[in-house]
């Protein structure tokens, strides 16, 4: 009688033996019931919290990738330090907007999708490929999307072959394009753009791309009740990351902290932000 794999701690022969590169089709092929868009629904209205905005800025050495920390349900504020910007790899990120849950559950996947292919392959996918594999799971997360739980990520990342920084957004279905100079996603995603609008670039510096990024969370938070802006009670302020030709890197709490309080304290001075010249 043949001993069953999960009582003895052995490992199904087939989870041994090499396969394909992607970790999402081995996963599709044994275990699909733990893909998030295999998940079984309640029926009726699902009320999940919800992630806001993300916002990306290009600059000559790079990109950098924000994120406000609010979570909201329905009117409520659900969290309010939540994690949006998360390392894909050494050298690219993703920030979620969309159900919270469902999106970071997409992102682990999607850390995992790019380590396996490393591992089995023996080299890294162009970032063209890691923002394809994203596509490709969004795109399963369909499903979830038309009932409500829709994940909608920016990518951003450091491309070896062009050496730039590259940002890519999407929509529900998987639809991917890629923005040039600045980009965001989310609820306050309109109010934020606005404001990249007037103050971005091409020439800036690594300081005053994160300046930038954290003036446009600002601006999307003044407008947007469901974006958080910097808590300086709680100490709770926008994560803030920067992908260069040496990977990936998140600004510790006193640089973020500091950042957050120059801009809050300017805009004692001027409320509506910086002014961008008339021509």
């Amino acid at each position: 009688m043949e001993a069953n794999p999960r009582s003895t701690g052995r490992l199904p022969a087939a989870f041994l033996t090499p396969g394909s590169s992607s970790f999402m089709d081995f996963l599709a092929d044994h275990s699909p019931e733990l893909l998030p868009g295999n998940r079984k629904l309640p029926e009726g209205i699902v009320e999940a919290p919800h992630g806001t905005t993300i916002v990306a800025a290009t600059f000559p050495g790079g990109v950098v990738l924000a994120g406000d920390r609010r979570a909201t349900m329905g009117n409520m504020i659900a969290q309010r330090d939540m994690q949006k910007v998360f390392p894909a790899d050494e050298y690219s990120a993703v920030g979620i907007a969309g159900s919270a849950g469902l999106a970071v559950e997409m992102v682990k996947l999607f850390q995992l999708e790019l380590e396996h292919f490393e591992k089995v392959e023996g080299a890294t996918l162009s970032l063209e490929g890691k923002a394809n594999r994203l596509s490709t799971m969004i795109r399963g997360n369909l499903g979830m999307a038309m009932q409500g739980l829709a994940v909608v990520p920016l990518f951003a990342g450091w491309d070896e072959g062009r050496e730039q920084g590259r940002i890519f957004s999407y929509d529900v279905t998987g639809g991917r394009s890629e923005e040039h100079g600045f980009a965001a996603t989310g609820s306050g995603s309109i109010f934020a753009r606005g404001s990249m609008k007037k103050l971005y670039r091409s020439d800036l510096t690594e300081e005053q791309a994160t300046t930038l990024v954290v003036q446009a969370l600002y601006d999307a938070a003044d407008d947007d009740s469901a974006t958080g802006g910097p808590d300086m009670a709680r100490r709770i302020f926008p994560i803030v990351t920067v992908i260069t030709d040496e990977g990936f890197r998140r600004l510790t709490e006193e640089e973020s902290s500091e950042l957050a309080r120059s801009v809050t304290e300017r805009r004692l001075e001027q409320p509506e932000g910086p002014r961008a010249s008339l021509l």
